[in-house]
């Protein structure tokens, strides 16, 4: 059976996280976020680590929450859905806290959580193809857990704005907010990341893991515990709420939900 992700550090100590679920966009469902914040742990463990490469098979980056988790967890109890609000929190803030500089490699489609990897990864390079969308209101839900993190990035205006509309947007506005530094062909992509891999590969990897630690301390954005409950709640109660399992019917049935038809 093909791994969901796997990890690879080759001899200059780029450690690689490739989401390998080409079939569903690179989904992710509790199993592979768990086995994301393993993965991404043992390459913080790893002496050799010196730079962490997000990237994914396929032509999708990530389309965000699988639809068969999404459903299952919408007649799950609040208990288990917070729970498993909490484990998608813990792999954002896995991947935003770590140590070494972290470059996420974008193509396709980035939707909800996976605009949160994104925004936690400290630099980011999109193909000109990739759009992405924070669409969780459509289905009457919220973008909660990766909040602080997408916040963070692209900041307060650009998120009331995104957050609300859950509208599409291209590569090219996502740079222009913040959200990736360069959006490059998607024939350029590959030969960017690796000019950016190797430059900070040129750079003292103390000295990289102490700029990041000040950026850390200097965020006024920072996420706390009570933050975390607070984000993990509101997906909880959003998910069994009769508004998100009605979203999440529309779509599956290919529908248009309650709340368009009555105008509310």
């Amino acid at each position: 059976m093909t791994a969901a992700a796997h990890l690879d550090i080759d001899s200059r100590g780029v450690a690689t996280i490739t989401l390998n679920r080409p079939d569903i966009h690179n989904a992710f469902d509790d199993q592979l976020i768990a086995h994301l914040i393993g993965l991404i742990t043992e390459a913080g463990q790893d002496p050799r680590t010196r730079v962490l490469l997000l990237a994914s098979t396929g032509k999708s980056f990530s389309a965000g929450a699988d639809l068969a988790w999404m459903r299952r967890m919408a007649d799950a109890s609040r208990e288990d859905n917070l729970r498993d609000a909490r484990q998608l929190a813990k792999l954002m803030e896995t991947l935003n806290g770590f140590s070494a500089p972290t470059v996420a490699k974008v193509q396709g489609a980035v939707m909800g959580g996976g605009v949160g990897l994104v925004s936690c990864c400290d630099i980011a390079v999109a193909s000109e193809t990739a759009f992405f969308a924070l669409s969780e209101v459509k289905l009457g839900l919220a973008p909660a857990a990766i909040s602080p993190y997408v916040i963070a990035k692209m900041g307060v205006s650009q998120a009331r704005r995104y957050f609300v509309s859950g509208e599409r947007f291209s590569a090219v506005r996502a740079a222009a907010i913040g959200l990736v530094h360069e959006v490059v062909s998607p024939a350029e992509l590959e030969v960017k990341v690796m000019q950016i891999v190797d430059t900070l590969l040129g750079n003292g990897p103390h000295a990289m893991r102490a700029a990041k630690q000040l950026v850390r301390v200097a965020n006024p954005l920072r996420v706390t515990p009570e933050l975390a409950d607070y984000t993990a709640g509101v997906i909880a109660d959003l998910r069994a709420s009769e508004e998100g399992r009605e979203g999440l019917r529309a779509f599956l049935q290919k529908d248009v939900p309650a709340w368009t038809r009555s105008g509310k």
